[in-house]
């Protein structure tokens, strides 16, 4: 399955911003710099006309809770607007906002 038709899926700039910013904020966590690697990959290819990353690297690097709310996320860019909302909804709920604690650490031992 080719990736590189998702960036036309959007209803506009903003909801493709949101959907990034949820798989910055709320799935790509550093401590996991593999999947972290390829959950980035995954961000840019919503932008790009071109392959970033495949589904394969996906299934090889993410783990399984992650890669489900990922390919719920093609499912839904390839259905619809409405679907791209109610997985903004649905993965916000079951995904915290990921804190960094290295730099909370490091701004602690500072302040």
């Amino acid at each position: 399955m080719t990736l590189t038709d998702l960036n036309n899926g959007f209803r506009d700039d903003e909801q493709r911003r949101l959907v990034q910013k949820i798989i910055h904020g709320r799935l790509a966590d550093d401590r996991d710099p593999q999947e972290c690697r390829f959950l980035m990959r995954f961000w840019w290819q919503l932008v790009m006309p071109y392959r970033e990353v495949s589904m394969d690297e996906l299934s090889l690097n993410v783990c399984k809770p992650k890669l489900d709310v990922i390919e719920a996320l093609i499912g839904a860019i390839r259905s619809s607007h409405a679907d791209i909302d109610d997985w903004i909804t649905t993965t916000q709920q079951f995904f915290p906002v990921i804190h960094d604690r290295g730099f909370s650490a490091a701004r602690d031992a500072h302040g």
